[in-house]
């Protein structure tokens, strides 16, 4: 762990459209030094070396750009592979610790919604980070460690959304399906679900797709259990699941259990045994 010193991080308040975007940074090198001191301000984190926070904030098509007016530059592309690695892993020791009641699945699905892009966005559009974010993450994780690393995740991604998420899991309301919807077949025996794309239609641009969910049951019975549209086959795939998980569920409630018919049964004999003796 490291003993850097970090400053109290400016924490947003309201939408990302209330942010301070100021942590955009300007072209030339003295207004680019002053972004980067302002930067630093409102993640809480003051670099010892700010060069790994201005490569952090060089996309790979400025570099390309710079090559032909000075010497070859790097880019961000690097550091965003460490950072996805070490924001999965803060976020998932950060679940672990804080929620071990939820299953491995659970815990699977939590993740990707504080992982996924369009929380990363989100977080980037609040701080003026210009999709940078896991590159920033890295580069904090390589000047100061992954104490330092941990406090910036904690404070800009695990945030008030969390607590709201984690009730949307408690629910069952987080949305990967087909992940739900494999968990819920495996734990009844149901068999293996797999998609299938039956039709695919419109052009290029605005396609539609119908994906039918199937399960192939022991004696290999296949059976379509819903069908879905999507815009992509990926958003087919899930709504059909969220069908599937939807139907399976209903039915469940709908029938009686082994248990429940067997008192019936009994308190049924109960009955005409009493109704026997009277005679």
């Amino acid at each position: 762990m490291s003993n850097h010193r970090s400053a109290s991080p400016t924490k947003r308040s309201g939408s990302p459209k209330d942010a301070d975007h100021s942590a955009v940074l300007p072209a030339g090198r003295a207004a680019r030094r002053g972004g980067l001191e302002r930067l630093q301000q409102l993640l809480g984190y003051q670099f010892r070396d700010p060069a790994l926070l201005d490569l952090a904030l060089t996309h790979s098509s400025v570099a390309y750009e710079e090559q032909a007016q000075q010497d070859s530059r790097e880019d961000n592309e690097q550091l965003e592979f460490l950072g996805d690695a070490v924001l999965g892993l803060v976020v998932t020791e950060h679940l672990f610790r804080v929620y071990p009641e939820f299953s491995e699945g659970a815990w699977t699905r939590l993740r990707s919604q504080f992982v996924s892009r369009p929380h990363l966005a989100r977080v980037a559009q609040a701080i003026g980070l210009a999709n940078a974010v896991e590159s920033v993450i890295a580069a904090v994780y390589l000047d100061g460690g992954m104490e330092s690393a941990v406090r910036l995740v904690r404070t800009w991604l695990l945030d008030e959304t969390l607590e709201a998420v984690v009730e949307a899991a408690r629910a069952g309301e987080v949305g990967d399906y087909k992940s739900m919807l494999q968990e819920y077949s495996q734990a009844h025996g149901l068999g293996q679900p797999h998609y299938q794309l039956t039709s695919e239609t419109g052009p290029d641009h605005r396609k539609s797709f119908v994906v039918e969910v199937k399960f192939l049951d022991p004696a290999a019975t296949e059976t379509t259990l819903a069908s879905a549209i999507g815009t992509r086959k990926k958003h087919a795939e899930q709504e059909a699941a969220r069908l599937a998980l939807q139907h399976l569920r209903s039915s469940q409630a709908a029938e009686p259990s082994p248990l429940a018919e067997d008192l019936a049964a009994e308190k049924e004999v109960g009955k005409k045994n009493v109704s026997g003796k009277r005679k």
